[in-house]
């Protein structure tokens, strides 16, 4: 344990470089681990989607000891493998487990291993207590279920845990919040690895949108009346075919017949982001699939998106993506 210890003091240092490209991935599980986040991991990694323009992955479960492993649901897994793939893995993820079971030594050591030789690291909901205890949170932004989460920061006061939001993607740990927030989390490692066009086959197989910021709240409020005039269906569906167009939230306000204030706070509570926020965020997933699908200048793909100027679509894509439109179709482009 002495050992584990300077070991885990040393991690933050060990760590260099850009993070493997995803072929392998590995789910790690413990006793009272929780099915439904498990199953997400299952559906996000475990399938081969390549008859659909999706991508395909060697995905396996494993634990610390290969057997049975019980579920918070009552019921058993049977997992063959045991930690040993986790060393194979480029990803390794880690579904919500009982947040104050201890983690066994084995598995902190997997961890950080997996982490000093650049794999990826992703925690669905509870899961995030298991990579506070290998020490993969310190120094870092990341969340779990909005209930946990100052459990979670009076537990590893060195990380910053996020109450609000989806997920957190601070390369090579991405941490999720609880159950749907999941499936988010891993669309957008496969949308960051593989491009829209494969995160959009993921999404589709799996009946959900394709993308929700990670900055969304966790979760919606809900307006008391339910008539669809008391929603912004209306003006979303507007906003969506138009998003080409020049929009003021004065001018969408007024097109939901309601004050400036309360259609921004409507929008808020319906949508769990800003107009602004939204708009941006809807862009960016047509200029993706512009720059992937098609030759057209970065200019016509600014002026098609809403953008105006490539300086701008620049400036968006770089703040959101962390790289350039150029330098996004060089690398998803699916023109001869």
């Amino acid at each position: 344990m002495a050992e584990l210890t300077v070991y885990l003091e040393k991690l933050p240092t060990l760590w260099h470089g850009e993070p493997m490209p995803i072929t392998n991935v590995a789910a790690v599980v413990l006793d009272g681990v929780a099915p439904f986040e498990l199953g997400v991991l299952c559906e996000a990694w475990g399938i081969d989607r390549r008859d659909s323009g999706g991508p395909s992955f060697d995905f396996a479960v494993c634990a610390p000891q290969p057997g049975r492993v019980t579920t918070s649901m009552g019921f058993a897994l049977d997992v063959e493998h045991g930690l040993d793939r986790v060393a194979a893995a480029d990803l390794v993820t880690v579904p919500a487990m009982p947040r104050n079971a201890p983690t066994p030594d084995s598995l902190i050591a997997a961890l950080t291993d997996a982490y000093s030789r650049g794999a990826r690291i992703l925690s669905v909901c509870s899961g995030a207590f298991v990579l506070g205890d290998a020490g993969l949170l310190d120094g870092r932004q990341c969340t779990t279920h909005w209930l946990y989460t100052h459990e979670l920061a009076k537990r590893f006061p060195q990380a910053e845990a996020l109450r609000d939001v989806l997920y957190v993607d601070s390369d090579p740990i991405i941490t999720s919040a609880g159950s749907a927030a999941g499936v988010d989390a891993c669309l957008h490692l496969i949308r960051k690895e593989f491009g829209a066009r494969a995160a959009l086959s993921v999404a589709r197989r799996m009946v959900v949108p394709p993308q929700r910021e990670g900055g969304q709240a966790q979760f919606v409020e809900t307006p008391i009346t339910v008539s669809e005039a008391d929603t912004l269906a209306p003006v979303l569906a507007w906003m969506q075919e138009n998003l080409d167009t020049e929009m003021r939230v004065d001018d969408l306000a007024a097109r939901a017949a309601m004050s400036p204030r309360t259609f921004a706070r409507r929008f808020r509570a319906e949508t769990g982001t800003t107009p602004h926020q939204w708009i941006t965020s809807q862009r960016l997933l047509i200029a993706e699939r512009l720059l992937e699908d098609s030759d057209a200048p970065i200019e016509m793909v600014a002026s098609r998106t809403g953008f105006g100027t490539a300086a701008a679509l620049r400036h968006h894509f770089v703040a959101a993506r962390g790289t350039t439109p150029q330098a996004y179709r060089r690398t998803f482009t699916c023109t001869a």
